[in-house]
């Protein structure tokens, strides 16, 4: 189980569940999906982004500097990985 993390940030509580270093799952914020720490940038919408074909520094210089190239690759690397664990359970269920 991932330990819940309490900081304060700009003069507000932050509470969130870290998935790597850079993305977390924050109370309270975009319905506690996966964002990118310290933001409201939800990983599906950027990941969708690359996905259609946008460049990674494009992404990055829309977001001005709030999500490093490092945190894209980290998200993608996160999604990745969780997919190859469920392909077992989708192989049985064929």
């Amino acid at each position: 189980m991932v330990k819940l993390i309490k900081e304060i940030v700009g003069g507000e509580a932050y509470q969130y569940y870290p998935l790597s270093d850079n993305v977390v799952r924050a109370i309270g914020v975009c319905g506690e999906q996966p964002t990118f720490k310290y933001t409201r940038i939800e990983i599906t919408g950027t990941l969708e982004r690359i996905a259609s074909g946008e460049s990674v520094d494009d992404i990055i210089k829309g977001y001005r500097g709030r999500v490093s190239h490092a945190a894209i690759l980290e998200a993608m690397m996160l999604v990745t990985n969780q997919f190859l664990k469920t392909l077992p359970a989708l192989e049985r269920a064929i």
